[in-house]
């Protein structure tokens, strides 16, 4: 199997530990020429299907690589550790449902493993710590171009855990959305397609608060909630000059109600 120039990294590992100095400290020593993509260290801990949404936004912008995504509740555990072949790029991960979304955006999985060899792993594994001592050793051997068949025996897709469809509704007159993630800026991306703004009139409510059918933040005036199809495509509401998250009252994972009246 040739070899990949990149890999990417995503956790819920935070910025305050040595936590992510470890992975790239592990991925620098057995993939050198390699240069790591940090996606995300800022998942809500233990958030799969926040890291999952965040995963499968991004990697289609990346070049061709190995993506190590690490959001684990279940380390330790019998949950397996897995590398997925995608026409895209290799994701490296637990089986938690954390790569599916991801592998659909590189192209859909045409192959996996079921990663069992240690002698891919750090020479002590902690059941703690399996992003350092399991997942970057992995990558980064795949990185430097070990076949990804020595890791470990395949595995039937079918078999892979997969996270429930986040919940889109519609009815006459309404739309009901989960919300999908909260960026920094407080804007709301919901799981709906953004082409469904295009059947809503100028003006609708959203969680009870009046909202403009928009494109962009400034066609609301100043402190104005907008309603727009975001940069992955998806329905997602804003305030102009606030935070939507905070005048919704909403996080990730609740469902939000879009009326025309």
């Amino acid at each position: 199997m040739p070899g990949y120039d990149w890999i990417s990294l995503t956790t819920d590992y935070g910025l305050s530990d040595g936590f992510v100095a470890a992975c790239h400290g592990v991925l620098a020593r057995t993939s050198p020429a390699a240069r790591v993509i940090d996606i995300s260290h800022l998942v809500p801990p233990g958030d799969v299907a926040r890291g999952a949404a965040v995963l499968a936004q991004t990697v289609t912008h990346l070049p061709r690589a190995v993506h190590v995504a690490v959001v684990d509740p279940g380390v330790g555990t019998e949950r397996r550790p897995v590398a997925l072949i995608t026409p895209g790029g290799i994701l490296v991960g637990p089986d938690n449902g954390l790569l599916i979304w991801a592998a659909r955006e590189l192209g859909g999985i045409v192959g996996g493993v079921h990663l069992t060899n240690e002698k891919w792993f750090a020479g002590r594994v902690s059941r703690t710590f399996h992003g350092r001592d399991v997942f970057s050793p992995v990558a980064g051997r795949i990185a430097a171009g070990a076949s990804l068949m020595d890791a470990g025996p395949e595995i039937d897709p079918a078999s892979l855990t997969v996270l429930p469809d986040p919940v889109v509704a519609i009815g006459d007159g309404w739309l009901e959305s989960e919300v999908l993630t909260i960026d920094r800026f407080g804007n709301v991306q919901l799981a709906a397609d953004g082409s469904l703004l295009a059947g809503l009139p100028g003006q609708i409510v959203v969680g009870g608060c009046r909202a403009i059918n928009g494109a962009t933040f400034a066609d609301a005036p100043q402190g104005g909630m907008v309603v727009f199809p975001d940069s992955a495509e998806r329905l997602a509401v804003a305030v102009n000059g606030g935070r939507a998250a905070v005048v919704l009252g909403v996080t990730a994972g609740d469902v939000l109600r879009i009326t025309t009246d």
